[in-house]
């Protein structure tokens, strides 16, 4: 089975480097599914979740703030500005952060805030998500 290495890195430090039939991501304009001889490609990333599914089939979830998907002939990376697996997420905190998102929105707080709560609300939405698909994945 063809394969494509994947380098998931933020700006922290290297979240994961392995070989992947399927990397799905979510980019500006809709999900981009990249495979092994995808034509080259730089598009920016939107917050939400990136899927790799391994040579053995398995998916590994990972959670982004946005950044930059950019596809070689035999690498594909994802430059984030934050990125966390599914599993390392804090779930208690996401949801309080969430809350105190929804909160600002709620309040019309100073146009700077609402861009912020927005900012962190949709990234706080792709975490939550990514604990779901995490929890129906350990379930089957």
């Amino acid at each position: 089975m063809a394969t494509i290495r994947c380098d998931i890195v933020s700006a922290e430090a290297e979240i994961y480097s392995g070989e992947a039939t399927l990397v799905v991501a979510t980019g500006e304009v809709g999900e981009l599914g990249i495979a092994p001889r995808h034509a080259p490609l730089i598009t920016r990333l939107k917050p939400g979740k990136v899927v790799v599914t391994t040579a053995s089939g398995e998916h590994l979830d990972f959670a982004i703030s946005g950044g930059i998907l950019e596809v070689q002939p035999t690498v594909v990376t994802v430059l984030a500005d934050t990125a966390i697996r599914a599993q390392d997420i804090d779930e208690a905190k996401v949801r309080a952060a969430k809350e105190e998102a929804e909160r600002i929105l709620a309040n019309r707080g100073e146009a700077m805030e609402v861009a912020e709560a927005q900012k962190r609300l949709a990234e706080v939405m792709a975490q939550l998500q990514a604990i779901e698909r995490l929890r129906k994945n350990l379930k089957h």
